[in-house]
């Protein structure tokens, strides 16, 4: 089978090979895919330019999500059957033809779902959905904050806390962005490039401070997060997208910028930070991530939910694919089709 190879730590268009590689079968408990299209995330930029530690050793084959058809299914996998459509989280293995999964880490979807809608379910609205659902209660009225709010994730969490009745805020770094935002129903679009968001949540939420961050840029954006949240909030972080492209200063400089924290520090202010890797918890609890999985396809098909396709490259356009997502030019999911 072909594959979309990452061969060396490069820019863009120069990092990737299509090759030849062995097909997988599927074991105990596994389920093999047919891909119809990959989607990509900012954890494939920074193991690209190799800055993701979980990125298996060179020249690999990365990618987590897939959609596609069941070609092949092993003992023990009562969710799915052969020839259904299916939207998978794969840990590594994505840019290929074919894909292995855990069967707890793939749900079946309507043949006619659109795939760019399909590949954001797994890794992009399952992060959202356990970092808004599982890691917090939240409630009407609560003040959320959600950095990247435009991006696949940042949209999810923005629908899922439309359907709580929060009151969002949501940082982006374009008025075609902060349009976006508004038609997704943010009540405080913020232009990071132009303002200071601290400065302007602190005008509205003035001292009663915030209930929830969401946070996947890191660095001082924690830091000015954590000072915005009143008594009893909490601060999610799933990423660390401002390490995208630094060189070794800026890597300090960010790690740094995040502060230094100590325990009795959260329990005088009452506050809360929590970080979310979700290959960990498909790695560690395979259970809560099928729950995740289906319960995000539920409400896909209830309405709640709404993935936004940003656009769909070609195989062969892999390179520019990468580029478009790591030029942070995206509103929504990016993919890649065989």
């Amino acid at each position: 089978m072909k594959a979309a190879v990452l061969v060396k730590n490069a820019e863009a268009h120069n990092s990737f090979e299509i090759r030849e590689v062995d097909q997988p079968k599927a074991g105990v408990g596994q389920v093999l895919i047919k891909v119809e299209a990959f989607g990509l995330n900012f954890a494939d930029i920074m193991a690209r330019q190799g800055n993701y530690q979980d990125c298996p050793p060179l020249p690999a084959v990365i990618g987590y999500d897939v959609v596609g058809e069941v070609v092949e299914i092993g003992a023990g996998v009562d969710n799915v059957n052969l020839g259904d459509r299916v939207t998978a989280m794969t840990r590594f293995g994505g840019y290929a033809e074919y894909a292995l999964t855990d069967f707890r880490a793939c749900a079946k979807i309507a043949k006619d779902y659109p795939l760019g809608k399909a590949t954001a379910l797994t890794t992009q609205y399952c992060t959202a959905y356990y970092c808004f659902e599982e890691m917090l209660n939240l409630y009407e009225g609560d003040k959320v904050l959600i950095h990247a709010a435009a991006g696949g994730v940042g949209t999810a969490l923005v629908q899922l806390a439309k359907y709580a009745g929060c009151e969002i805020f949501g940082t982006a770094g374009s008025d075609e962005k902060l349009a976006y935002l508004k038609d997704l129903g943010v009540d405080h679009p913020i232009n990071y490039r132009a303002k200071d968001f601290e400065v302007e949540v602190r005008k509205i939420v003035g001292d009663q401070g915030l209930d929830a961050v969401f946070d996947p840029i890191g660095g001082k954006s924690v830091k000015k997060g954590l000072k915005l949240l009143g008594s009893g909030g909490r601060i999610v972080l799933f990423g660390a997208s401002d390490m995208t492209g630094a060189n070794i200063f800026g890597k300090i400089g960010m790690g740094l910028g995040f502060g230094f924290y100590h325990p009795v520090e959260f329990m005088l202010t009452s506050k809360g930070m929590m970080g979310v890797n979700m290959l960990r918890i498909a790695d560690d609890r395979p259970m809560v991530l099928k729950r995740c999985l289906e319960n995000v396809v539920k409400l896909v098909a209830e309405g709640v939910l709404n993935p936004t396709e940003a656009k769909v490259f070609s195989i062969d356009e892999i390179g520019e694919a990468h580029a478009f997502l790591e030029g942070r030019q995206s509103i929504g999911k990016v993919s890649v089709c065989w």
